[in-house]
């Protein structure tokens, strides 16, 4: 039956680790429906964790039935965010040769040593590809391992693709490769000659890969589960940064928070440094196909540990609200910066610009009360942050700084990371689906999407940050140990 005066709209399947979300968007990307759910996990063969393919196809191909059927909407577009360091490897026939391993999967270290020794050294081929040497974080090294650990599955393998574009293969039946999926962190890239690296084609490895099409590439399909132009997946880190790609005309620095917090600078163009590189920045491809220098810190998950063990150990003196930022209390602890007292990291050790091997032990006791210990925290964390940031940073002056994700909701981070940058503006942004945004303005294409950048930079719902007045965090720095 025809539809009835539908609304046009664009779909989008956002698939992160642990929520899968499923949007529709209008003509003015607002969005008219939102379906969430979390999908039970599987286990490969080694019994480690891994995303259940066929619950999650079956999951996909369930909504878009459902779309279809609504007869108040049109979906004339479609596409993919997911996220990336993984691969899904078909046969012959089409089907899935193995599962899709977790990235968290510990890596064989004679398999890790072999490959960086074959190709030149860590330093060398990090480098080359803006890749730290991460394990199955380096999807790449996936394709190393099944060929050495596992010769009979790899055998099998016609296509691998990067895990946005298995989706889009789910609908489309195509095989295709991205640069934003193929850029991050994949050890794939080679940054200097915008080419596959070369250890690609000497194992044998690069006939496996889809052919490279555009991020805005679209196919037109017509199935029993849709009628639209399907995009081709985009990995959810540039997924995220496209709308203030396409949304803002001045240059500017991107700070995503959460369990992860990763600084983007789109602007900085200058080669990754070895330097750079140990103190954990990579690079990543934008919907351009440009490079984007980028810091991590794992600054989320240390933060929830210490603010767990400041409420442990003060108990029954845990404030209902949030701390207020003290600026006098602060500077009393500035200046007296005593080295014992500063925060010791145990969940960010080995991540940011100052990482070390082991964990530290934070000694709580030492702490008068819950908000004098919660304040050495923040001043300790948002000093480690700005670091990072600074990291990508080169000597084009970008003045904007826009924070997203959880941190962007914590008043008292958000005052002191302004002190830190007095002169830049700094920025919170109101747009909780990122990443889906960014799928459905690519795949409705990108000159289109940046002939309508007023429209666009009102969607990001900017909100400006001033320093704390009378605040003197200048000379403050966190420093345990430094790498130079």
């Amino acid at each position: 039956m025809e539809k009835s005066n539908p609304i046009p709209v664009t779909a989008v399947f956002d698939i992160g680790k642990t929520n899968k979300k499923f949007f529709l968007f209008d003509e003015n990307y607002s969005i008219i429906q939102k379906k969430q759910t979390s999908l039970n996990q599987t286990t490969d063969e080694d019994g480690a964790p891994c995303e259940d393919l066929a619950l999650l196809e079956y999951w996909i191909k369930n909504k878009l039935e459902e779309a279809n059927k609504n007869k108040e909407i049109d979906i004339q577009a479609l596409n993919f965010s997911g996220y990336g360091a993984s691969l899904v490897h078909l046969d012959k026939a089409g089907n899935t040769v193995t599962p899709l391993y977790n990235y968290l999967k510990p890596y064989p270290e004679d398999l890790f040593d072999k490959f960086y020794e074959t190709y030149g050294g860590q330093k060398q081929v990090s480098l080359q590809t803006a890749s730290p040497p991460m394990g199955m974080l380096n999807s790449g090294l996936q394709l190393f391992w099944l060929k050495h650990a596992k010769p009979f599955k790899f055998e099998e393998i016609e296509h691998s693709l990067h895990f946005p574009q298995y989706l889009s293969y789910l609908v489309t039946g195509e095989c295709r490769a991205e640069l934003t999926s193929i850029g991050c962190h994949t050890v794939l890239w080679n940054f200097n000659q915008e080419r596959y690296h070369r250890w690609l084609e000497q194992e044998n490895c690069l006939e496996l890969l889809a052919p490279i099409s555009p991020v805005s590439y679209t196919c037109s399909t017509k199935s029993k589960d849709i009628e639209a132009e399907i995009g081709i997946g985009i990995h959810d880190s540039s997924a995220a940064l496209a709308p203030y790609l396409l949304g803002l005309d001045n240059p500017f620095l991107l700070v995503s928070t959460g369990t992860w917090s990763i600084t983007f600078n789109p602007f900085n163009k200058e080669p990754l440094t070895y330097s750079e590189l140990r103190r954990d920045c990579l690079c990543y491809l934008n919907i351009y196909g440009e490079q984007v220098k980028a810091s991590r810190l794992f600054l989320g998950k240390e933060y929830e540990h210490q603010k767990e063990k400041i409420n442990d150990h003060f108990r029954g003196a845990t404030l209902e609200k949030e701390v207020e930022l003290d600026s006098i209390l602060l500077n009393k602890l500035m200046k007296e910066a005593n080295p014992a007292r500063k925060l010791k990291l145990e969940k960010a050790y080995s991540s940011g610009p100052f990482p070390k091997d082991k964990p530290g032990d934070w000694d709580i006791s030492q702490f008068d009360s819950y908000t004098e210990a919660y304040h050495q925290l923040m001043l300790d964390l948002v000093s480690i942050q700005a670091e990072s940031i600074k990291l990508t940073q080169d000597d084009k002056k970008v003045d904007k700084l826009i924070m997203t994700g959880g941190f962007s909701q914590n008043d008292f981070f958000i005052k002191l990371l302004a002190s830190f940058f007095p002169g830049k503006k700094i920025y919170t942004s109101s747009l909780p689906n990122a990443s889906a945004l960014g799928a459905a303005m690519v795949v409705n294409g990108i000159e289109e999407s940046a002939g309508r950048q007023k429209e666009l930079k009102d969607l990001l719902g900017l909100e400006s940050h001033e320093p704390v007045k009378g605040l003197k965090v200048k000379d403050y720095s966190w420093k345990e140990s430094v790498i130079t």
